[in-house]
């Protein structure tokens, strides 16, 4: 049976953060509008920020459903998926907002997310999350996958991109500045990335 929860901690936020993927899902307004579902991996980008708030990277991509759902109406789902161990699902029901380069909270954002370079891998946005419920459900359908590794094609793809060539790509995308339905996307052009604050060792 499913149970409810009051916030992210303990066993719950520990299962959480030991799955290598997880999925997101969000949708438009408009009925007869396209429902996107994306997974999400590379270790390091995702982070619970508190008992009620997560956030992941949003890298550079051929779409931007998601910041678009997000941009018009804040709805998002989250789901993790226990591939291997006792069966589990967990999902977190919230509204989500992506912040953006030039955004005054980038910085200290990032900071949750120490083993990710940036420059890698054409960081375009952070998906902050701020949960409205939280549930899991048994999972005993689920297969069990083994975890191989992590790709390393998405950093060797954008590790060579600078901040004018990523919007020059972005740009060439039908869907990055405008959604599939017309909703708006990434806002171009594409703020330059603010340094890392430097190590204060």
């Amino acid at each position: 049976m499913g149970k409810s929860y009051e916030r992210i901690d303990g066993r719950l936020r520990a299962f959480i953060e030991a799955q290598h993927i997880f999925f997101t899902a969000t949708a438009p307004l408009d009925g007869d509008g396209t429902v996107n579902l994306s997974p999400k991996g590379l270790d390091g980008s995702f982070a619970v920020l508190d008992e009620l708030t997560v956030a992941y990277l949003d890298f550079a991509g051929s779409n931007a459903e998601t910041v678009a759902h997000l941009r018009e109406n804040g709805r998002i789902t989250l789901m993790w998926c226990a591939f291997d161990g006792p069966p589990s699902i967990v999902r977190v029901h919230g509204r989500g907002e992506p912040v953006f380069r030039d955004d005054a909270r980038w910085t200290g954002l990032m900071e949750h997310f120490p083993d990710i370079d940036a420059t890698a891998h054409g960081l375009r946005a952070i998906i902050v999350v701020t949960a409205e419920q939280i549930r899991d459900t048994c999972g005993y359908a689920v297969p069990f996958m083994t975890f191989d590794g992590e790709r390393p094609l998405h950093a060797s793809r954008f590790a060579r991109e600078t901040d004018t060539s990523l919007d020059e790509y972005f740009r060439k995308k039908e869907h990055v500045a405008r959604s599939i339905d017309g909703l708006p996307g990434l806002p171009l052009p594409l703020p330059p990335l603010p340094p890392a604050p430097r190590d204060a060792t």
